[in-house]
This record gives C-alpha cells, structure tokens and sequence, in this order.
C-alpha cells in the first residue's frame, strides 16, 4: 500500500513538475526591471525571457516582442533555450513512462522485475530533467545577482529575479523529488 501512495505522489510531483518547467520555459519574466533610487513613479516594467522581452506601462498595457534573429543571441541565452527545450520533452516522457509504469505495477505481479525497470527508467530521468531545469534557472539567477550588486553596471541595467526563475526552481525541486521517489523503488 505504501508503494502505491509513493508511486501516486511521485507522479503528481512530476506532473506538476512538468507543468512548471514547460510555464518557466514560456514565461518572459526571467529578467524584471528593477527599481533602485528615489524614483518611487514607476511607469514601464521591463521584463526578459528567453523567447521575447515585454514591456508593461502601468500594468494596463503589455508589449511583447519576439528576438529577432537567433544569431545575435548571447551564446548563454542559446544554450539556456536549448537546455530548457529538452527538459520539457524530457519530462513529458519520463511523466508518460511514469504513467505506465504505476498503470502496470497493479496489473502485473508476476514480473515485477519489468516493472520496476519502467518506474527506475522514469525516475532517472525526472532526476535528469530536474538537473537541466536547475542548470539554466540558477545561471540566471546567479548573473542577476551579480550584476545586481556590481557598481560599474548601470542603474538602468539591473534586473531582479523574475517569477519564471521561481517556477523554475520549485519545479526542479519536484522533479527531483519524483525522481528520487521513483529510483528508491
């Protein structure tokens, strides 16, 4: 019974975890604009993602616009898309091995040695997908801070950390979670 409530939670840890990593890959606040100085009247947000930077002028009115040309991206910015782009379809094949490998393990009790390698296969990659989420959301976040708090990067410059690098992180954690459940099996 114990095995079925962890095998459960494991699945909805990595569905959500899933979920977030495909919303954090979506999302354009990675980078927000930050507000330092007396400047207390505040009339745009900047907001930068990894698709698309978007600017909000008092919170009635969103222009977004997508990066021109792949080419002049920073080589960080190229490798942070490609790395959360395979973790999104890593962790919708690990959820769906996941999926089939709790659907089985009721049905067949005379193998359990070909379920358990299902479960296992989907576990080790919730925990891969968990570390390549973690890999590009803690590099941005680790810049933004930083050059937050260098004195020779423009007051107009800084940024803060985005919602999307918080989505990032509590669905890596989950996805580890879900991986570590699945691989004690």
């Amino acid at each position: 019974m114990a095995c079925c409530v962890l095998q459960i939670t494991g699945l909805i840890f990595g569905g959500v975890g899933m979920v977030g990593t495909l919303a954090a890959t979506v999302m354009p606040q990675w980078r927000v604009s930050a507000y330092i100085g007396g400047n207390i009247v505040v009339f745009e947000a900047i907001w930068e993602g990894l698709w698309m930077d978007c600017i909000s002028q008092l919170g009635i009115r969103l222009q977004c616009k997508f990066y021109d040309s792949v080419l002049a991206l920073p080589p960080p910015l190229e490798a942070f898309r490609a790395l959360m782009c395979f973790a999104v379809v890593l962790s919708i094949i690990s959820f769906l091995m996941a999926i089939v490998g709790v659907k089985y393990t009721h049905r067949a009790k005379e193998d359990p040695q070909g379920i358990s390698i299902f479960i296992l296969a989907a576990g080790v990659a919730f925990l891969l997908t968990g570390i390549l989420v973690l890999i590009p959301v803690s590099w941005t976040g680790g810049s933004i801070i930083r050059d937050f708090y260098d004195p020779k990067v423009p007051t107009s410059l800084k940024r803060e950390l985005g919602a999307a690098l918080y989505v990032g992180w509590v669905s890596a954690a989950l996805l580890i979670a879900a991986g570590a459940m699945y691989c004690s099996f």
